[in-house]
């Protein structure tokens, strides 16, 4: 059983696809440029269609805002007996919780992530709960980060609180 779950807010998931799919569509259309142009000097043929660049353009955006909706159910931090666990599309991690020897909010470039250090002086960056500028921001991540930090000493001296 889990005594918390964090997941990235919607308004996060909905900024981090829409930016993964913006770059995926500079590149396309960078790639579609190029491919366009030793096309039409090397090989001499006619431009594509129009509607070829539309979808270059904004296509890359709008499956990165779906994908992105769909799997926020699937990224997150779970907090339970054994310890904290990290959790991707393609994977998970536990962090038991004899290892853990801290547990800090740290800036990150943008970003303030929860950051949580292994008795063997390794860092492990929790999915979630984190909070940045726009999009990012989670007004609720100090309430959050405070969850964590009570669920991490209630386990090291003593137990799941009731």
């Amino acid at each position: 059983m889990e005594a918390a779950r964090f997941r990235p807010t919607w308004q996060q998931a909905l900024g981090r696809g829409l930016y993964l799919g913006v770059l995926a569509a500079v590149v396309g259309v960078t790639a579609g440029l190029l491919a366009t142009l030793v096309a039409l000097v090397w090989m001499e043929t006619t431009a594509p269609p129009h509607w070829v660049w539309l979808l270059l353009a904004f296509g890359p955006p709008g499956a990165g805002v779906l994908a992105a909706v769909l799997l926020r159910r699937r990224v997150g931090t779970e907090i339970g007996a054994e310890g904290i666990r990290t959790v991707t599309p393609f994977g998970a991690g536990v962090a038991p919780w004899n290892r853990v020897v801290d547990l800090r909010a740290e800036r990150r470039g943008a970003r303030t992530v929860v950051s949580v250090y292994l008795d063997s002086g390794t860092s492990v960056q929790l999915r979630a709960p984190y909070s940045g500028e726009l999009f990012a921001a989670d007004p609720q991540f100090e309430m959050k980060v405070f969850a964590l930090s009570h669920l991490w000493r209630s386990h090291r001296f003593g137990g799941v609180p009731s």
